[in-house]
């Protein structure tokens, strides 16, 4: 009897491996289903599954036998149905045909209705009714349709032996128990497994949704970067702590130009004062109020000078993770120098503008009245003792510098738009050279001309130019001692046309060099100011450029460049 009972505990355990043996291969399936290590040639979660079932299924029955020769012991509808109901319809099929014909080659006696019970095949056509209802329902729901189906199994186990004309009666009280408790084991084996497997599949959910949102942070982050590192700002930001998080392409050139051997890997999570004491920035005053702002986590917008260049900074707090907690900060700096350049160029530009609307709006009232005073000053020249003579001389001198002043006003404050026709410099030149070597006689100067074998034609207006050549000419001559030498030269070259007037005067100081085209500075005590001024107008609307070389002592070099087409284009007239 100990022996029977032993054997038939041994059989029963057998079947409770055979029938959870699925779990196994599917939990390394599940261990195999991260979306970057999933075989793509492998079936989904569920087909999978149900093959699994199917293996488990063949186990059982494999191992099925008899308890005490009365009741059938054979687990396989347990992983039968689970396949079933997890499944889609092809799999309830092929799970339904194979325990049939596992039921049919290892039940015996082999008798149609026999068959018919221990299958469970009457239960088919309910599980294929359910299993829709049993993958739209919760937890709970899912396990007491898996109790009811095992409950009808049951219910056909127990009568099975009673059809065969069999009697519990002739078992032993304790082999009844076993018996029992086996049917109420199997009962709660199943809804174990419906848990295991749901609670197996939520982990895989939630891990496959993590896996989805860290490649789409990963994503937005990097196309964040990509962005970042696109703008021409310098962006970085640094944490609670102080320490610098992240740093963009455009901050880390910069930071290469004051430390060369610098990488991102030295710059990222170092402390933000300890890579302003690197750069030596920590004695610049300008930034005292940035450093401040930092350290108290506050928006700071403001334009700072900094090592010669002017700064745009913008210093926002961000949104710490929890209530209560200091966030970080965000830092994003651009250079604007150029731009404040730029601005203060249009800021000369407007009074220059400016000057000329005054010029133009004031030139006919001041004009008339001394063209009248200047009239009657030679008529009362004429009535007036010689004597007189001197002083109306210096009112009417005065009165043409007077009239010569406007004259200038007005040119400054000429139109950009000139009317332009094909000239040649070299034409220009020679016209004006004889003027140029009669002012130079009486001065005791001497000029010279260099001018290149052949110049292109130009789009100039000749009126302008001739006044910017004596302009520049004379300005030398007034700059140079007796026996002085005035140079005017021509070259072709890079694309445009050059005119330089060197003269061996004393040269200018630096000071001289930068205020030398605001208008209304001279350094000549009958002056205007307005003589460099006008000559830069007229190289601008001619689209040139004008540059000065000179140093105390050593003379002056004007070059004026004039933009021309490419040679394939270009007319060459011979000097």
């Amino acid at each position: 009897m100990v022996i029977t009972i032993t054997t038939a505990i041994k059989d029963i355990i057998l079947q409770i491996a055979a029938a959870s043996s699925f779990l196994l291969l599917f939990q390394w399936r599940l261990n195999q289903s991260h979306p970057a290590r999933r075989n793509l040639k492998f079936p989904d979660d569920h087909t999978f599954l149900a093959l699994c079932c199917a293996l488990s299924l063949i186990l059982c029955s494999v191992l099925s036998g008899s308890l005490f020769g009365i009741i059938n012991l054979n687990w396989a509808v347990v992983p039968a149905f689970i396949g079933m109901l997890y499944g889609s319809l092809r799999s309830r099929i092929f799970l339904g045909v194979l325990l049939l014909a596992c039921t049919i080659v290892f039940h015996y006696p082999f008798t149609p209705l026999h068959i018919l019970l221990d299958s469970n095949i009457l239960i088919f056509p309910l599980v294929f009714s359910l299993a829709k209802r049993f993958k739209q329902g919760t937890d709970l729901e899912k396990i007491s349709i898996m109790w009811g189906l095992l409950a009808s199994c049951t219910l056909f186990r127990v009568l099975t032996p009673l059809l065969d004309g069999k009697s519990y009666s002739v078992l032993r009280p304790n082999e009844i128990a076993l018996i029992l408790c086996m049917l109420f084991f199997r009962f709660l084996f199943g809804g174990f497994m419906i848990y295991w497997l749901e609670s197996a599949l939520d982990k895989l959910e939630v891990e496959e949704r993590i896996a989805h949102m860290s490649e789409r942070f990963r994503w937005e982050t990097d196309n964040l970067q990509q962005i970042t590192n696109m703008v021409p700002l310098s962006i970085f930001s640094i944490d609670d702590n102080y320490k610098i998080t992240s740093i963009n392409d455009t901050m880390m050139k910069k930071l290469q130009t004051r430390l060369p051997n610098i990488k991102r890997s030295d710059v990222l999570f170092l402390p933000v004062f300890d890579l302003i004491h690197k750069l030596k920035l920590n004695e610049d005053k300008e930034l005292d109020r940035l450093l401040e702002i930092i350290v108290l986590k506050q928006r700071f917008m403001e334009k700072v000078n900094c090592l010669g260049r002017v700064l745009h900074i913008l210093a926002a707090p961000l949104v710490p993770q929890e209530p209560g907690q200091i966030g970080g900060m965000v830092l994003v700096i651009q250079d604007v120098t150029e731009e404040e350049m730029i601005r203060s160029e249009l800021d000369h530009v407007e009074r220059l503008t400016l000057v000329g609307q005054m010029a133009a709006g004031i030139t006919h009232e001041i004009r008339n009245p001394m063209a009248v005073v200047r009239g009657f000053l030679q008529l009362m020249r004429e009535k007036s003792t010689p004597d007189m003579d001197s002083y109306y001389q210096i009112v009417m001198d005065e009165l043409d510098r007077a009239n010569s002043i406007i004259t200038d006003f007005l040119s400054l404050a000429q139109s950009g738009i000139s009317s332009k026709e094909d000239s040649n410099l070299h034409d220009v030149i020679e016209e004006l050279a004889p003027l140029l070597w009669a002012d130079a006689n009486l001065r005791g100067q001497i000029v010279e001309l260099k001018l290149c074998d052949s110049l292109p034609v130009l789009r100039l207006n000749v009126k302008e130019i001739k006044q910017l050549v004596l302009n520049l000419g004379r300005n030398a001559m007034e700059a140079m001692e007796a026996k002085g030498v005035l140079t005017l030269e021509t070259r072709c070259e890079s694309g445009k046309v050059e005119l330089l007037v060197r003269d061996t005067g004393s040269g200018m100081s630096e000071t001289e060099l930068e205020k030398m085209f605001v208008p209304f500075f001279t350094t000549k005590d009958q002056g205007t100011g307005l003589g460099l001024p006008l000559c830069l107008s007229i190289v601008e609307r001619h689209g040139g450029a004008i540059s000065v070389d000179s140093c105390a002592g050593s003379g002056t070099v004007f070059i004026v460049s004039f933009p021309y087409e490419t040679k394939e284009k270009a007319t060459y007239a011979e000097a």
